[in-house]
């Protein structure tokens, strides 16, 4: 087997796992191009750019420096973008770069640098999926299916002709940690597949008409609509849970983030939406048709049971 020359690029813990899989099994970088874990990004074509935080931020400038490979920082602003890098790029006449946990787009001329393009990894099977945060959307949206694809990047959003892909299920208990998991098992076992045997990699075009592209998720989008059905916040709750921002209510101005809940099959059609009720032993929310139980919340930075927090603090709807 041929030494395989890539460049890797990346930013979230998907990365650094991934990254140090593909070492352990003798897959060294040429080099890492990583994103801050504050870092610029445009919704409009950089028309705007609005600072970001990376909540699944892990840092590969260390990685790098352990494994005594280049390392450079990308942002969107001149000087720091791809781009700027790409005599860099250029010089180190990469088989494929590979990115993985990457929030900007790679440019045509910087994939065409490396033989084989620049591949990504989409958690999802695509086309279902392509877009931002394609994990949290699965759950949210109470699929029990989903997985990850390798594919070969181009000018669209994951819209590159498919590599490989691999299923695994969403059970009802799990939130994004283990789906995020299963997503990055299933992603180590693909890539050292393909890795082994890049000369006979085989293209498979995806059929663009069936692609839906999924908006990217800021934290303001995970405040709970309590007309909304149990089940569904249920599942709003665990796909955006820590190490996320979490889904979250206001209480006098104030967040309080919902770190877990548990669906209840008690009826609350004659509650209004958003109301407490002690049930039992449980102060229990009004939803459009039955209590949620909420389990453990985050207020003012410290975590609480919800039952103590409600019974000690507060008397009031949400």
């Amino acid at each position: 087997m041929k030494k395989l020359k890539y460049i890797f690029l990346g930013a979230t813990r998907f990365s650094k796992e991934i990254l140090l899989e593909l070492v352990e099994s003798g897959f060294l970088p040429k080099a890492v191009f990583a994103i801050e874990e504050e870092y610029f990004i445009s919704y409009d074509k950089g028309k705007t750019r609005e600072r970001r935080k990376n909540y699944n931020f892990a840092n590969l400038r260390i990685e790098a420096e352990k494994l005594n490979v280049p390392y450079y920082s990308v942002d969107s602003v001149p000087g720091k973008r791809l781009v700027d890098y790409k005599h860099i790029i250029q010089d180190l006449y990469a088989d494929v770069i590979l990115c993985l946990g990457w929030y900007y787009m790679v440019p045509k001329e910087i994939r065409n640098m490396a033989q084989h393009g620049a591949w990504g990894i989409h958690a999802s099977l695509l086309p279902n999926y392509a877009g931002g945060a394609p994990l949290v959307w699965a759950i949210i949206n109470g699929e029990t299916m989903t997985g990850i694809t390798l594919f070969r990047m181009a000018d669209g959003v994951d819209d590159g002709d498919i590599i490989a892909q691999k299923a695994f299920e969403i059970k009802y208990e799990d939130t994004i940690n283990e789906v995020y998991e299963k997503a990055t098992k299933c992603s180590k076992e693909i890539l050292l597949s393909v890795f082994a045997d890049i000369d006979n990699v085989r293209y498979i075009k995806q059929d663009k008409n069936k692609i839906k592209v999924f908006p990217q998720r800021r934290p303001e989008d995970g405040v709970i609509d309590w007309n909304s059905k149990c089940s569904n916040l249920y599942n709003f709750i665990r796909a955006q849970t820590l190490p996320y921002p979490c889904a979250f209510f206001y209480i006098d101005d104030k967040i309080v983030k919902v770190i877990s809940a548990e669906v209840t099959d008690i009826d609350s059609e004659d509650a209004e939406p958003g109301s407490i009720v002690k049930i039992g032993d449980d102060y229990l929310v009004a939803t459009r048709d039955y209590f949620l139980k909420l389990v453990r919340i985050i207020f003012e930075n410290k975590e609480y049971d919800f039952n103590e927090f409600y019974s000690n603090f507060l008397k009031c709807d949400i």
